[in-house]
């Protein structure tokens, strides 16, 4: 079997299975377990898909620019905001991760919402800069310019002296053997920090993140209370997220 065509058959294995197993693969081909890894640095090097240990999982496409993004998919993100948003209830304190979904969140929340919004997005903050009894508590730090969200020591600690009730986190990817990962690993340490000082963490995720993987982990299903997503999502695709006890929406 040409090169070419292992790589291919792999990209169909991933989108089929969502993982692959290394060793398992190179005895079905019958060639080395080295060639087959050799494959996988080579088409993870292209962005195709996101190796782990022992193997390979689909890499998350949710990878474009903040530009490219806040275009992409409008109105399934619009849906996510908006069933989103009615699981905010009154006098909480809520933490609004960037994004270009959740600054639907924030878009979609009641005008006669009485609430306090956290979050490290400029965007997030200016969406509801005129949203009359939200109170907005902004996040500073040096502003990492794919997510347009604050990061580093500065944002840290201010993070650390904070408690939530809920936290809608951004995710890149959200996978039953990696959980919720992202492309940055400045950015996933923050994530993780938020998660930890929530009660409640909270992901919406459009189809193309669900079974996908990037490189830095956040926080494994374990810790999700709540996955909102879009209404045609077969529960095939669900039902290792359902087993770990998340509570599904659909918009």
């Amino acid at each position: 079997m040409l090169t070419t065509e292992r790589k291919a058959l792999i990209q169909q294995v991933l989108r089929r299975d969502g993982r692959l197993i290394a060793k398992t693969f190179s005895h079905e081909l019958g060639v080395s377990e080295d060639t087959i890894r050799r494959d996988l640095r080579e088409l993870a090097s292209e962005g195709l898909l996101q190796r782990v240990h022992g193997g390979a999982l689909p890499a998350s496409p949710a990878t474009a620019d903040f530009a490219a993004r806040q275009v992409s998919g409008v109105s399934a993100k619009a849906r996510l905001g908006r069933v989103a948003a009615r699981l905010i209830q009154p006098g909480q304190i809520v933490f609004i991760d960037g994004g270009t979904t959740n600054v639907q969140v924030a878009r979609h929340l009641p005008l006669d919402l009485e609430a306090t919004i956290v979050t490290h997005s400029p965007s997030i903050a200016v969406e509801l800069a005129n949203h009359p009894l939200v109170d907005v508590e902004l996040i500073g730090g040096r502003i990492l310019k794919h997510s347009v969200v604050a990061v580093g020591a500065a944002s840290a600690e201010a993070i650390s002296r904070i408690r939530v009730d809920m936290f809608f986190i951004g995710v890149t990817g959200l996978h039953p053997d990696t959980g919720a990962t992202t492309g940055d690993s400045e950015e996933a340490a923050i994530k993780r920090l938020v998660a930890a000082q929530s009660a409640e963490t909270i992901v919406l995720a459009t189809a193309d993140k669900l079974g996908a993987a990037s490189p830095y982990k956040i926080v494994p299903l374990t810790d999700i209370s709540t996955l909102v997503t879009e209404n045609e999502i077969s529960d095939d695709i669900l039902k290792p997220f359902t087993s770990n006890s998340i509570t599904i929406v659909k918009s």
